[in-house]
């Protein structure tokens, strides 16, 4: 057992998909705004390519396909994407009650932009178990699969990446995280998981254990 899963120093935890319900929402609202531009993308698709990644690498993939994205792409989204969350986004079952007994310091580190992270917390009431210790791909060159972003969150919270652990939903974080030299466990217990067998994904991956739960956080 990874001396981290005992008592790490520091947990950082993704927000979509593991803090919050968010992939399925994310993703209807990228293709319904893609379709806008003419550029065809399904759900299923949408979370294969680009479930934990950030919106920086959505318009290098179109860029990579000679596909042109329109410069107000990313404001039409962002805005599709927080009108969708103030309607219908809900917290991950349970995550409440696991931070409240946390006894050991926690933050986010998400592929998502600041304002979208925070409106994702306050909406959900989740915020006040965070204060301002949001890290984003903003703030990094390069983002997840990267180690950038764990890199940085755990440099800022003063913990060594060995001694931390990170929750991830997705398989770009779990590359992530690895690449970090951390500890992670694969989160599926978000819908985007229902139709895919997201053990396996999460396994093949690198993820050090894999769970469905909350309320299964500690258990072996």
């Amino acid at each position: 057992m990874h001396r981290a899963r005992l008592k790490p120093d520091l947990i950082i935890f993704d927000c979509d998909g593991v803090l919050v319900d968010s992939e399925l929402l994310s993703c209807r609202c990228l293709s319904e705004v893609l379709a806008e531009f003419g550029i065809a993308l399904s759900e299923d698709q949408a979370l294969e390519l680009f479930l934990g990644r950030s919106t920086k690498a959505i318009e290098q993939h179109y860029r990579n396909l000679g596909q042109v994205v329109p410069d107000d792409f990313l404001l039409r989204l962002k805005s599709h994407v927080l009108k969708t969350f103030a309607g219908s986004l809900q917290p991950i079952p349970d995550i409440a009650a696991v931070m409240s007994e946390l006894r050991v310091p926690f933050c986010v580190a998400s592929s998502s932009d600041i304002d979208r992270v925070s409106l994702s917390l306050d909406i959900t009431r989740l915020r006040t178990h965070f204060g301002d210790r949001l890290y984003t791909a903003q703030m990094v060159k390069h983002g997840k699969p990267a180690p950038d972003l764990f890199l940085y969150a755990a440099a800022k919270m003063q913990a060594h990446p060995s001694r931390t652990l990170v929750i991830e939903d997705s398989v770009s974080g779990v590359q992530a995280a690895k690449a970090a030299g951390m500890t992670v466990w694969g989160f599926v217990g978000g819908s985007h998981y229902r139709e895919r067998d997201g053990h396996a994904i999460l396994t093949v991956a690198g993820a050090d254990r894999v769970f469905a739960r909350m309320s299964d956080f500690w258990e072996a």
